[in-house]
């Protein structure tokens, strides 16, 4: 136990010290991100949009080499997730000893308003609970030494044009070598720049944080009726690591995750299914520990 400790400690400090960076490289000094759109062989930048599928895939695209020279500095091998639905995203295997590994999500979000953001934080069904196996899980979930989430909040742009963030523009520090006649998109509106900095990034201000993922869930779902566990949305909170679990430990986040839906209790002459932490505590006989849940948790019924 005090080697694997040894190596969470070691890791987490690394971590940490790496995601500070990691802002430095996305944004520039006005707190813009530098990416601008993607180019042609013609030199002509298509803006990219907002929408939070395509830009969490490009900032992953765009954070992936750093997060490789990071796990190589760190002396881990980097192994991705065999197939898009597989947890985790990325998982870390020490380089001297192999039992070592560490699982982290990229998780990507803007903010709903200035303190507000939150992720899903994976799934609380087949692998979680059976965690000998190996279904849609790169390897079991009893293997990993700790499990940490890597997130992402930013601000969208807003554009009074919907399909301003659509635009082609063509840039006269890229000193475009190419004839009006070879270019087939001459015949469309492009607008002419100075610069790259003077296109319009789709998101700005970035916080980035890193985190064990029991330390920023709260005891809600993510999203609808799937499986998913939901972080706290507080962003200070994220940050800071203080979510419903984080005086709790654990061990109560994975008890509770494990049965959730599933234990039931009998409350006011009904059979209800535990869905908070609060029954969950009253159901284990632990109403002491109370006073020890964390900031995000659904609220109290009196």
């Amino acid at each position: 136990m005090k080697i694997k400790k040894k190596y969470i400690d070691f890791f987490e400090i690394a971590l940490n010290e790496f995601v500070n960076e990691l802002k430095k490289y996305v944004s520039t000094e006005t707190g813009d991100w530098t990416i601008k759109g993607f180019i042609d062989i013609y030199k002509n930048i298509y803006t990219i949009s907002s929408d939070t599928k395509i830009v969490s895939k490009i900032l992953e695209i765009h954070i992936f080499p750093e997060i490789l020279r990071f796990a190589d500095k760190a002396g881990y091998k980097l192994v991705l997730a065999e197939k898009q639905n597989y947890y985790p995203d990325l998982t870390f295997v020490n380089k001297e000893n192999e039992d070592i590994k560490f699982a982290l999500d990229l998780k990507t979000t803007f903010r709903r308003n200035n303190n507000s953001a939150g992720f899903t934080l994976g799934s609380h069904g087949a692998y979680f609970k059976q965690r000998d196996k190996k279904k849609n899980i790169q390897f079991p979930y009893n293997q990993y030494t700790g499990h940490y989430c890597l997130g992402i909040i930013y601000t969208r742009v807003d554009f009074d044009d919907d399909l301003a963030e659509t635009e082609i523009f063509q840039v006269n520090e890229l000193e475009k070598k190419y004839g009006k006649g070879n270019d087939p998109i001459a015949e469309r509106e492009v607008t002419k720049i100075e610069n790259l900095k003077s296109i319009t990034s789709v998101i700005k201000d970035f916080d980035f944080f890193v985190a064990p993922k029991w330390k920023i869930a709260s005891d809600s779902r993510g999203s609808g009726n799937t499986a998913n566990i939901g972080s706290i949305k507080d962003i200070s909170d994220l940050k800071a690591g203080k979510g419903v679990f984080s005086k709790l430990g654990e061990e109560w986040f994975d008890e509770y995750w494990i049965n959730y839906g599933i234990a039931t209790m009998i409350k006011d002459g009904e059979s209800i299914s535990i869905t908070n932490i609060w029954d969950f505590l009253e159901f284990k006989g632990r109403i002491d520990l109370f006073d020890k849940v964390g900031n995000g948790a659904k609220r109290r019924k009196k």
